[in-house]
């Protein structure tokens, strides 16, 4: 396959351009050089990402791919006009016939985060951020009940990353709890989350898998041993059966795609996007 750059070109962030941009490249077998090209929000900073673009075409002998969303007129028609790329304006594509569809102008807002300062919904993230890092690993009890989920599951089960992801995603102030062998001598879930048995998830996971994540942690360790790993899994599990709490397993899964399987099964009030 010869040589592609793919640009994401944006006035914002271009997270968004490259979220999209990246789930459409998925599907073809292809390696690109990726480049992010954020806050082109001048038409000197468009002519300086056309300048670039086009020199990447030069030196790969291939169109560069370009997914943009710029919302001004001015700057797109600059990279419209003069880019070599193949371009792909999200934006254009779906936002036009939406306004027809609806019958109402865009408000051609920069970005998801513009005015964030102003805005309730970012605020509600930062805040369900910090919950969620006050909440890691069971170091706070103090407000749980605040928690829109709870996660529980043995250590290195995926918890910590997954809650961040609902609270940094979502704005869902996500907790996580560590079932350990004190749990499991006394086959009880931790006393601080019998109250909240309604809020909680577990998260489990292949006790071959967990050995290997907690060897790169603490090698050679009877917390990374096999049998160990085994043990563990298998009380979380039986405990997890017997308090009737959902659980799924982390093994093969993205926090992308654990995150989804939560969210259909919690249903919470409060989503941010």
């Amino acid at each position: 396959m010869a040589k592609r750059t793919v640009f994401f070109i944006s006035d914002g962030t271009g997270i968004t351009a490259e979220t999209f941009g990246n789930a459409i490249l998925a599907q073809f077998e292809i390696k690109a050089h990726r480049v992010r090209l954020p806050f082109v929000d001048t038409v000197d900073k468009a002519h300086q990402a056309i300048r670039q673009i086009n020199h990447a075409g030069e030196m790969d002998g291939n169109r560069p791919i370009v997914f943009t969303t710029l919302v001004n007129m001015d700057i797109l028609k600059v990279i419209t006009d003069q880019c070599s790329g193949m371009l792909l304006d999200m934006f254009g594509t779906f936002v036009h016939p939406l306004e027809n569809e609806l019958g109402i102008k865009s408000n051609h807002r920069v970005g998801r985060f513009s005015d964030a300062s102003k805005s309730a919904e970012y605020n509600s993230r930062i805040e369900a951020i910090n919950f969620s890092l006050a909440h890691d690993d069971g170091q706070m009890n103090r407000d749980l009940e605040q928690s829109d989920v709870i996660l529980v599951g043995v250590s290195r089960s995926g918890k910590t990353p997954t809650s961040l992801y609902l609270a940094m995603q979502y704005g869902l102030k996500a907790s996580n709890y560590p079932l350990i062998p004190e749990d499991f001598d006394r086959r009880q879930l931790p006393p601080a989350l019998v109250p909240h048995k309604s809020k909680l998830f577990g998260l489990t996971i292949q006790p071959e898998r967990l050995s290997e994540i907690r060897q790169e942690r603490r090698p050679n360790s009877r917390y990374a041993a096999l049998e160990n790993c085994r043990m563990e899994v298998s009380e979380a599990e039986a405990m997890m059966r017997r308090a009737g709490i959902r659980s799924l397993s982390t093994t093969t899964k993205s926090i992308e795609e654990i995150a989804t399987t939560i969210l259909q099964e919690i249903h919470p009030d409060r989503l941010a996007y």
